[in-house]
């Protein structure tokens, strides 16, 4: 009982710091001008590596700044020579799969690196600049909790079980003919976004959950119920819409919506950190509104609805080349 609770104050606490360091970053882009100091991966990363500092991300300090920074300057040069649309997110999509395969990284989120300036339409080379210096700073509380902090992890149990799952997520994938269904995927809802003007239907942490669902479908326990994936992901967005307008993009909203997407996905008992990059988007968006958690809701919908077609299609397969035999 004693260890239990020393594990989870020391999860409160990497939680508490991983917020006060949201914080941090959204006081500084107010001071400088620098909007996307505030990379809304950034807090996935953060959470991820804070409450993990044995994880597969926080075991690769310098690939966690690296990685992210690579796929923004990749993004940017493709946004700065090609306008919006359903082909270009999906040349940056893979483009950025083969930074992370050359690097030899886990660091998934680097994907949303490489998509935001499309999605946004940033231009600015200040932009992979302000990523690199967020997670740099990133890494150095990291390292800093690594050696002055309480553990976090848990070396036996359904902690270590979890934890060992959640490794296995964030490795890189071996399914079969994953790249082809990520960038069908990509492809489809780009020009869904396209066609309907409603850019965030393909939300940039939306590549990479399709990067780790697609990647790995044999991983049990992603989530206790995949259905309300779609609610999760829906009420984090409106949580950053809401708190983004009645505290006009304030270090108060930025961490405010932090730890309500946090207190979010505990009630929902799901590990998906992309998802708290959800709620910082409208931060760095230009006037968010009802719009986008509706088009993170239809995001989210499609990708269900296509991981379960998937995994179904596999098991079938499975099955008939099983009966052959």
């Amino acid at each position: 009982m004693e260890t239990i609770q020393r594990r989870h104050t020391a999860t409160l606490t990497a939680e508490a710091l991983v917020i006060a360091y949201m914080g941090i970053i959204a006081l500084a882009a107010h001071i400088t001008g620098i909007n996307l100091l505030l990379f809304p991966e950034l807090a996935a990363l953060s959470h991820d590596v804070m409450t993990r500092p044995g994880g597969k991300w926080a075991s690769q300090p310098w690939r966690l700044i690296l990685t992210p920074t690579m796929t923004a300057i990749v993004g940017l040069f493709i946004t700065r020579h090609a306008s919006y649309g359903a082909v270009a997110s999906a040349v940056i999509a893979l483009l950025a799969l083969a930074v992370i395969k050359l690097l030899r990284s886990a660091i998934g989120p680097a994907i949303s690196a490489g998509v935001l300036p499309m999605v946004l339409g940033e231009k600015s080379w200040l932009y992979p600049v302000s990523i690199c210096a967020g997670l740099v700073g990133l890494v150095v509380l990291l390292l800093a909790f690594k050696r002055w902090g309480p553990r976090v992890e848990a070396s036996s149990g359904s902690s270590a079980r979890h934890s060992e799952v959640v490794d296995a997520l964030e490795a890189y994938p071996h399914s079969r003919f994953w790249v082809l269904s990520l960038l069908a995927f990509v492809l489809v809802l780009g020009a869904a976004a396209q066609i309907t003007g409603l850019r965030f239907i393909l939300f940039p942490p939306l590549v990479v959950m399709a990067y780790e669902i697609f990647g790995h479908p044999e991983v049990p326990g992603w989530m206790a119920c995949p259905i309300f994936f779609p609610i999760v992901c829906f009420l984090t967005a409106l949580i950053g819409v809401l708190a983004d307008q009645a505290f006009q993009a304030s270090s108060l909203a930025v961490m405010l919506t932090t730890l309500c997407s946090i207190a979010v996905l505990r009630a929902f008992r799901v590990h998906m950190p992309p998802a708290l990059a959800v709620g910082l988007l409208p931060f760095v968006m230009t006037a968010p509104n009802i719009w986008y958690p509706v088009s993170v809701g239809i995001g989210t919908v499609v990708l269900v609805l296509c991981f379960w077609a998937r995994r179904s299609f596999q098991r079938s397969y499975a099955t008939v080349a099983a009966e052959e035999a």
